[in-house]
């Protein structure tokens, strides 16, 4: 009997965690499994709006045989790797500077999110502006100093990076606010074993924030990775993949066979980037979660 009375309350706090998680596995059934497995269902078919006709894999056959594919394919890991290798080093270095004894820290800060706020589509319409050739702000101000700029969009050369530029201007905040979080729960007992052992700030960032921060680190690349591979609306904004298809993206291609009216094509499209994302992300995560907890 006492044995009985001891494992009753143990199965019952077991089952408490269970049915914590059921809400929560509705909602992820419903919004992301569900969606999921028609999309590859649909990627199957030719389909519209009112019927659909099987064609098995007909669609990635002819997706894999898009002209711009492998153009889509190198512009999408490059803006990837470039957008989220800049927010890690720009974010770091915002987050060491924002948690310095800095007079306007809070203000600072406010500046430095407030572009995470904003439009992603207001965002491209306003540096498009900026970034015209003739009329631009940039090309003015490069021209008081005698520089010439280039035709920064128009230019097959500039026009993939500008766009990554302002995606990091952009998107830094949120990787500063993730730094400064992580900088902020080092313990100040490290910091002060440095200042006793005679560190200055190079020691103390080189030896302490730097290893330290490493989680917010791992964090920053894997969310800024991700949504580099996925970026769409501001390449689409600022250059629609052009000047021709010199930076189209995988998802900008996606998007115009759903512009032409292949449906099914384009679903085959979704589903070959989720693959994509998820062979790029998976090996990557594992990385960097092994060296955290070598760490």
């Amino acid at each position: 009997m006492p044995e009985q009375e001891l494992t009753r309350p143990a199965r019952r706090k077991s089952a408490y965690p269970y049915a914590l998680y059921l809400p929560a596995a509705v909602v992820y059934l419903v919004i992301f499994l569900v969606p999921t497995v028609m999309a590859c269902y649909f990627a199957l078919t030719r389909w519209t709006l009112f019927d659909s006709t099987f064609v098995g894999l007909q669609n990635f056959t002819d997706f894999f045989a898009e002209q711009n594919l492998r153009i889509g394919f190198a512009n999408t890991v490059f803006y990837a790797v470039v957008t989220s290798g800049l927010k890690v080093v720009l974010g770091l270095l915002l987050g060491v500077l924002l948690t310095s004894r800095l007079r306007l820290r809070g203000f600072l800060r406010s500046v430095v999110f407030f572009p995470v706020l904003v439009s992603t589509v207001a965002v491209g319409i306003t540096f498009s502006m900026l970034l015209k050739p003739d009329t631009g702000l940039v090309n003015k101000a490069l021209a008081l100093v005698g520089i010439e700029g280039p035709d920064w969009l128009g230019d097959a050369r500039t026009a993939l990076l500008s766009v990554a530029l302002v995606d990091v201007w952009k998107g830094v905040g949120l990787a500063t606010v993730i730094y400064i979080a992580g900088i902020l729960s080092v313990p100040r007992d490290y910091y002060q074993a440095v200042a006793v052992d005679g560190g200055g700030a190079w020691h103390r960032f080189r030896h302490v924030t730097l290893p330290l921060s490493w989680p917010a680190t791992y964090s920053v690349i894997i969310l800024s990775f991700i949504g580099g591979l996925r970026s769409f609306d501001l390449i689409w904004t600022m250059t629609r993949g052009g000047p021709g298809f010199t930076s189209d993206t995988i998802a900008s291609i996606i998007y115009k066979q759903y512009q032409a009216g292949f449906f099914g094509l384009s679903t085959a499209g979704n589903v070959i980037l989720f693959v994509l994302v998820t062979a790029l992300v998976l090996p990557l995560n594992y990385f960097l979660g092994k060296r955290q907890v070598a760490l």
